[in-house]
């Protein structure tokens, strides 16, 4: 992350969490003269449409006070999701076992996406092995987005 995106998401947590949400992570995401801030929150309950607008609406406050983003932007809260973005070792940590999704900044073995289980999580560096058992150890530097697969024969049987 870079400093402008430091700044931003530790902004957005402060506003987040003064309301009792956790804070997931933030994606700010630059197209030309216009960006899209995405913002993921959670609770012990789920969240709501309403939860959602009610981080919106304290985010802007502060984004409207504080002004770090330059230009026009949209402003997006949403729950993670069964595809949950995974953001620091943490997140890996709490899944471990489960498969994921990741893009990377650079290419490494010739890939620039790849898809495995998280095996383990030492530090900054997150253990990955693909279907056909070749094993990835990525620092959370080389990772430019992950996202959870959903089991979903698991989520049926589930209900």
């Amino acid at each position: 992350m870079g400093q402008a995106t430091d700044k931003l998401t530790t902004l957005i947590a402060s506003a987040v969490q003064a309301l009792d949400y956790e804070l997931v992570g933030v994606e700010h995401q630059t197209q030309g003269k216009h960006s899209v801030v995405r913002v993921f929150i959670d609770s012990e309950e789920g969240v709501t449409l309403a939860d959602c607008e009610q981080v919106s609406h304290q985010i802007s406050g502060v984004l409207d006070v504080e002004d770090p983003i330059r230009g026009r932007y949209n402003l997006e809260v949403s729950s993670p999701g069964l595809d949950r973005p995974l953001f620091t070792p943490e997140h890996y940590t709490r899944f471990l076992g489960e498969k994921v999704k990741l893009r990377l900044r650079h290419a490494v073995e010739g890939r620039r996406k790849l898809a495995g289980r998280i095996d383990k999580v030492e530090g900054e560096v997150v253990h990955i092995t693909d279907d056909a058992g070749q094993t990835y150890e990525l620092t959370m530097d080389e990772i430019e987005k992950a996202n959870l697969v959903p089991d979903y024969d698991a989520i049926i049987h589930s209900h």
